[in-house]
C-alpha cells in the first residue's frame, strides 16, 4: 500500500466533560446524555449507539436533571433555575421557563407524559402541564424543609416520591400534600453522620420505594405505612443514582467509588412464588464516581466524571450475538474536533471556549519502516482564539490554504482572515457576518479556499464567496418542501463543483455548486450518516453509515458504482460489522484513484478497490506478507482492506501530500491524569 511519514500528534489536550445525567427514552431507543458543560448529546441506540445529535453546551447552564416527556420530547434543569424543552429538529433551545423556586435539582415527567414535576433548591415540588407547544404551571405541593434532590412517579400517576435530606417524602398528586414523611437513618458503618442525602428514589407498581442515598444504603420502603422494609448497605461511599427497567424486575446503582451494582427479583425457592431483591452483579468499568444510570431492556447504562458512557449487556436479554452483546465504553464525541490546511500544514483544534492553531513539526532526519525520527523543528502553537460570551463552540474549520478561520456558536459565526508575516500571525475579524449564518452545524472550505460552506440548522445550506477580507452572499440551498432537517455533514469535491449535505437522519442531498441548483438526492438508508467524501477526477461520493456499511455514489450517473453493488452483493466481513465505533472521517490519496483512505477512534483502513474483497474465512486484520515473497505471491493473499491499530484512541487522520500522513491521537491515560483523583480504596494486603 506504499509507505508514509507520520506524523504522530498527541498535543490536542482535549478532555471530554464529565456526565451528569442520562435519560433513556425507551419508544424511540434513544439516549439522551447530559454533561458538566450544559452540552446535551442524543444517542440512537437502534444505530449502533451513534451520536445522531447534539446541543452545545453553555456556562450557565449546570444541568442537573433530563427526562423524556411523550416520547419525543426532551427537557432539562438545572442550577439557574430555569426548565428547558429541546428542539429535536432544528438541534437548539425552544425555550426556557423559570420555575421560581432557585436551583431545580431534579425533575422526573409522569407515566403517561402529560405532566412534570421539579424539585427546587427551597423545598417546593412544583407540577407543570405539558401543552402542545409550552409547559405550564399548574400548583405547588407542600413546600419541604431542604431542597428536593430526587424525585419519581408511582407508575398509576397517583403519587410521587420525593428524596431529600434526611427524608423521604410521598405526596398525593390529587390534593398536592404529603402523607407520609420517612426519615432516614443517618448511621454509616456504625457512625452517625451529620447528614444523610436522597441521592435517588424508585416508585413501584406495588407501593414499594427504593432509595439510594449518601451513607451508602439501598433501602426499600412501604409507602403505603411509611415503613423501612429492607436495607442493604453497598458500598463506604455515596450511592449516587438509581434506574429500574420497566418490567420492575431488575434496576442498577451507582457509586462514588466508581461501582455499578445490579440488583435482581428472583424467587426465594425454586418452587416458591414468593421474590425478593437480590444484589447479583457488581461491575467495575468507571474509576471516579458513576453520577447518573440507565436501565435498558437489554443493557445497564452508565456514567460519571470519568467522561465514558458505558453500555453493559445483560446478556441474558440478548437474543443474538451482535452489537448489542459488545461491552462499550463511549469517551470521544462522534463528530470532528480537528481541522487541517494541507498545503501549510497547520492544525485547528476546536475546544469548548476556544480553538488553537498548530504548524507540524519537521524532521530532516531519514530511516526505516518503523522507526521514530527525531525532529529538527518542533511544533509551533501559533495561536489562541477565545471565544467572546458564555456559548461552546459548536463547529470550526480552517481553510486548505490556511488563511481562513470560521467557527459558530448558538447566537453567533465568527470568519476570521489570516497573514503570516515569518513567525509572526495578523488575525483580521471580518465584520457584519448575517444572522443566517448563526447556529452552523458544519463548516466547510472550497479546495481553493475561494468559497465557504456553512450548514444551517434549519436544513439550509448557504454559500459564502471569500474576497480579500470580505465576503458575499451567493446563494442558499433550500431544504426540501415539507421537510425541516438539520444539516450535520458536508462534503465538497476537489474541483468544487459538488457539495453533499447530509441530514440528522439518512438522506444525502448532492447539489451542483456551478448551477446553484440540487443535482440529486442519494437513496435513503436506514442508518445515519457518520463521514461523507467526494473523490478527485471520478466526483464518486462516499458515505459511511453507523452500521459500518460502505457505500460508493457517482455523482455524475446518479447511481451506486459498480464496486458499491459488488461489495454489498458479497457483504463485509463480519470482523468490520462488529466494529463499535463509527467512521469519522473519509479520505482519497491524490495519486492512487482506487485507494479509499478512513478511520474511526481505533483503527486507520486503507481500502484498495483494485484488489478482491475479503470474505468470513480471510483474516481481516491480517499482516502484509513478507517482503521477500514474489509479487505474484503477495498480490494473490492480499485483500482490498489494509487496516492499522498502531494509533488510538484516533480523533483525526489525514493525507497532508502523497507520501506523508497526520494522525492526532488522545491516549486515555492522559485524560484520567488530569481528572480529579477518584476515591483512594483499601486494597487488601497494602
Amino acid at each position: 500500500m506504499g509507505e508514509f511519514k507520520v506524523h504522530r500528534v498527541r498535543f490536542f489536550n482535549y478532555i471530554p466533560s464529565g456526565i451528569r445525567c442520562v435519560a433513556y427514552n425507551n419508544q424511540t431507543n434513544r439516549l439522551a446524555v447530559s454533561r458538566t458543560d450544559g452540552t446535551v448529546e442524543i444517542y440512537n441506540l437502534s444505530a449502533n449507539y451513534f451520536q445522531e445529535k447534539f446541543f452545545p453546551g453553555h456556562e450557565s447552564r449546570a444541568t442537573e436533571a433530563l427526562c423524556w416527556a411523550n416520547g419525543q420530547r426532551l427537557f432539562s434543569a438545572g442550577l439557574n433555575g430555569e426548565i428547558i424543552e429541546y428542539d429535536l429538529q432544528a438541534l437548539n433551545i425552544k425555550y426556557a421557563v423559570d420555575a421560581f423556586g432557585g436551583p431545580i435539582w431534579s425533575m422526573a415527567a409522569s407515566p403517561n407524559g402529560s405532566q412534570l414535576l421539579v424539585g427546587c433548591e427551597d423545598g417546593s415540588v412544583k407540577l407543570f402541564q405539558i401543552t402542545p407547544d409550552k409547559i405550564q404551571f399548574e400548583r405547588n405541593f407542600d413546600r419541604q424543609k431542604s431542597r428536593i434532590l430526587s424525585l419519581s412517579w408511582h407508575p398509576a400517576g397517583t403519587h410521587i416520591a420525593a428524596g431529600s435530606i434526611d427524608y423521604i417524602s410521598v405526596f398525593d398528586v390529587k390534593s398536592g400534600s404529603a402523607i407520609h414523611k420517612m426519615l432516614v437513618d443517618r448511621q454509616y458503618m456504625g457512625v452517625s453522620k451529620r447528614k444523610c442525602i436522597i441521592w435517588g428514589v424508585a416508585f413501584l407498581s406495588d407501593g414499594t420505594v427504593i432509595s439510594v442515598d449518601s451513607a451508602g444504603k439501598v433501602q426499600f420502603w412501604d409507602s403505603a405505612t411509611g415503613t423501612l422494609v429492607k436495607n442493604h448497605l453497598i458500598a463506604n461511599t455515596d450511592v449516587q443514582s438509581i434506574a429500574i427497567s420497566d418490567q420492575e424486575d431488575s434496576f442498577v446503582v451507582g457509586t462514588a467509588e466508581g461501582t455499578v451494582f445490579h440488583f435482581q427479583l428472583v424467587s426465594v425457592t425454586s418452587n416458591s412464588s414468593e421474590k425478593q431483591w437480590v444484589r447479583t452483579k457488581p461491575f467495575q468499568h468507571h474509576t471516579h464516581d458513576v453520577r447518573a444510570v440507565a436501565h435498558s431492556p437489554i443493557a445497564l447504562i452508565s456514567g460519571g466524571t470519568d467522561t465514558h458512557l458505558v453500555i453493559r449487556p445483560l446478556m441474558e436479554k440478548v437474543e443474538v450475538k451482535n452489537y448489542d452483546a459488545a461491552l462499550r465504553k463511549i469517551t470521544f464525541p462522534h463528530r470532528r474536533l480537528v481541522s487541517c490546511a494541507k498545503k501549510k500544514q497547520l492544525l485547528l483544534f476546536q475546544f469548548a471556549h476556544h480553538l488553537e492553531l498548530w504548524r507540524l513539526g519537521s524532521t530532516v532526519a531519514t530511516g526505516k519502516n518503523g522507526d521514530t525520527l527525531p525532529l529538527s523543528k518542533n511544533a509551533d502553537h501559533l495561536l489562541h482564539l477565545k471565544t467572546k460570551g458564555p456559548e461552546n463552540i459548536i463547529c470550526s474549520c480552517i481553510s486548505p490554504c490556511g488563511s481562513w478561520i470560521a467557527y459558530s456558536t448558538a447566537s453567533r459565526f465568527f470568519l476570521y482572515r489570516l497573514n503570516y508575516e515569518h513567525d509572526n500571525i495578523n488575525l483580521q475579524r471580518v465584520s457584519k457576518m448575517p444572522a443566517f449564518l448563526r447556529s452552523a452545524l458544519q463548516i466547510l472550505f472550497s479546495e481553493d479556499s475561494t468559497k465557504l460552506f456553512v450548514a444551517s440548522n434549519q436544513g439550509s445550506v448557504h454559500v459564502i464567496r471569500l474576497l480579500e477580507g470580505s465576503f458575499k452572499h451567493l446563494h442558499t440551498f433550500q431544504p426540501q418542501s415539507g421537510t425541516v432537517e438539520s444539516m450535520c455533514l458536508l462534503a465538497v469535491s476537489p474541483d468544487g463543483n459538488w457539495l453533499a449535505a447530509s441530514g440528522t437522519s439518512a438522506g444525502v442531498h448532492v447539489y451542483n455548486v456551478k448551477q446553484l441548483k440540487l443535482h440529486c438526492t442519494v437513496p435513503a438508508y436506514n442508518f445515519p450518516v457518520t463521514a461523507l467524501a467526494i473523490a478527485p477526477n471520478t466526483n464518486n461520493l462516499v458515505i459511511a453509515h453507523s452500521d459500518q456499511q460502505v457505500f460508493e455514489y457517482s455523482i455524475p450517473d446518479k447511481q451506486y458504482t459498480q464496486w458499491s453493488r459488488t461489495i454489498q452483493k458479497q457483504g463485509f466481513h463480519h470482523l468490520w460489522l462488529q466494529r463499535d465505533t463509527p467512521i469519522t472521517h473519509i479520505s482519497f490519496h491524490p495519486k492512487r484513484p482506487m485507494h479509499i483512505l478512513l478511520h474511526d477512534a481505533y483503527m486507520f483502513c486503507i481500502i484498495d478497490k483494485s484488489l478482491p474483497l475479503p470474505n468470513d474465512k480471510t483474516l481481516l486484520y491480517n499482516p502484509l506478507p513478507p517482503t521477500n515473497e514474489s509479487d505474484i505471491i503477495r498480490r494473490r493473499t492480499a485483500h482490498a482492506f489494509k487496516i492499522s491499530k498502531k494509533y488510538k484512541p484516533l480523533l483525526f487522520m489525514d493525507l497532508l501530500d502523497e507520501r506523508t500522513l497526520v494522525a492526532v491521537e488522545r491516549p486515555l491515560d492522559d485524560i484520567i491524569a488530569q481528572l480529579p483523583p477518584p476515591i483512594k480504596k483499601k486494597k487488601f494486603g497494602t
